[in-house]
């Protein structure tokens, strides 16, 4: 990492959007609550970030972390709050996570469920975004333990050679990116 802060902005009592399968909202609850168990339903959003290379961003998931620690993820992932909309906190977080100023442009939204070991789940209604890197990225550590730029070809190689090291979402993601919207990655120079 060229830089780093370490500003916690993710906490386990904080509100996360409970919706049923329409993402119509239900209520709100407690993060730590929404990922026990099998998991509740809930809105979130994840973000693949590019340079000017047509790099895509990877994070290695905190230590920390309660779901996927230390697994290689996309730039940045989270959820919104309560009255943000998924683009605002898509805004807001890669500020927080990776101190960057941008427009992520939404792409797509699914329904995704992944278990991790027997700690939890995830159980999310996820819109997908991409953005584009006009500045360095500064790691927050709190979140993030490495960054790495990757060829998207490169991606593709290690989520073919040693698929456990990434979070479910990631590879979903990634897959569904490739096949169905591959002129979208290319106006990012991601070919």
């Amino acid at each position: 990492m060229s830089a780093s802060s370490a500003k916690r902005v993710s906490f386990e009592d904080e509100p996360l959007i409970v919706v049923d399968d329409q993402n119509r909202v239900l209520d709100y609850r407690p993060k730590a609550d929404v990922h026990a168990g099998n998991g509740t339903l809930h809105r979130a959003f994840s973000i693949f970030l590019f340079n000017a290379q047509g790099e895509v961003l990877l994070q290695r998931r905190a230590a920390s972390k309660p779901l996927w620690p230390d697994f290689w993820s996309n730039a940045c992932c989270s959820h919104p709050r309560r009255g943000e909309t998924e683009a605002e906190a898509a805004v807001r977080r890669l500020a927080e996570e990776l101190g960057l100023e941008a427009e992520p442009e939404y792409i797509y939204t699914f329904t995704y469920h992944a278990p991790y070991e027997d700690v939890g789940a995830e159980h999310e209604i996820c819109s997908v975004f991409l953005a584009r890197a006009h500045a360095p990225v500064v790691a927050n550590q709190t979140e993030i333990s490495e960054l790495v730029w990757l060829s998207p070809e490169a991606l593709d190689e290690a989520l073919q050679s040693d698929p456990d090291a990434y979070t479910p979402w990631l590879k979903m993601e990634w897959a569904h990116l490739r096949e169905a919207f591959a002129s979208r990655l290319a106006a990012y120079g991601a070919v």
